[in-house]
């Protein structure tokens, strides 16, 4: 329940966060200079978190339990979009230029944009991690705990990246590009900066993934080689 929580939980937020607002977090390599250019909307932040969570699932309870939390995350989104439109389509009470009114249009308006590329690279990425991650478990014998994590996240990762950029900027036209500069190198680097980052994330949580599995198989008293 937790886990599903936190999945949900971040998805809903994410919707709303979205691309309200991108963040520079460049890095330089130790002992290099070199210095990595990396700039993220600010709601793929937490997103790295949802994976996580249906490695947990998919670990002690099977790909029919993940994906079973994955679609519930997609009637959530939905959920959420349904009152962000009622909300802007009720008669409001402003009898004056309202900031607050603005903002509310403002977080409506690049939550509409961009939640087809959302919720169609959510729901490519999110199947394809499950299907990915329980392909390596059988083809190990659920041994190499760090093989599946990394590569199904990895793998759907790209897919999410690839799709949330090309359909943000050409469906909804919500990123900050330079109409004046050619498109694809532009997008090529926010594909490049958002796998970057997620990659990252990816390698930084095989440690907690070994831990948290070590740990929930005692808690829930589960056999992580088997499907529950």
């Amino acid at each position: 329940m937790v886990l599903a929580g936190l999945f949900l939980g971040t998805l809903a937020m994410l919707n709303l966060l979205g691309i309200t607002r991108f963040v520079d977090i460049s890095f330089e390599i130790p002992f290099t200079g070199w210095r990595v250019p990396m700039v993220i909307a600010v709601g793929m932040l937490p997103y790295p978190v949802t994976f996580l969570c249906t490695d947990f699932i998919s670990e002690f309870y099977g790909p029919r339990r993940a994906n079973f939390v994955v679609f519930t995350g997609l009637l959530i989104n939905l959920w959420v979009m349904a009152f962000l439109w009622l909300g802007g389509g009720l008669p409001g009470v402003e009898t004056a230029p309202s900031s607050s009114a603005s903002v509310f249009f403002e977080v409506r308006r690049l939550a509409f944009g961009a939640v087809t590329a959302s919720m169609v690279a959510y729901l490519a990425a999110q199947l394809v991690d499950v299907q990915l991650f329980h392909f390596w478990k059988r083809l190990t014998g659920g041994r190499h705990l760090w093989l599946r994590n990394n590569a199904s996240t990895m793998v759907s990762q790209l897919v999410d990246t690839v799709a949330v950029i090309l359909i943000t900027h050409y469906w909804a036209h919500a990123l900050p590009i330079d109409p004046a500069a050619r498109p694809g190198p532009q997008l090529a680097f926010f594909v490049a900066s958002g796998y970057c980052f997620k990659l990252a994330v990816a390698a930084l949580d095989t440690i907690p993934f070994y831990l948290g599995v070590a740990w929930l198989g005692s808690y829930l008293g589960l056999d992580p080689g088997s499907e529950h």
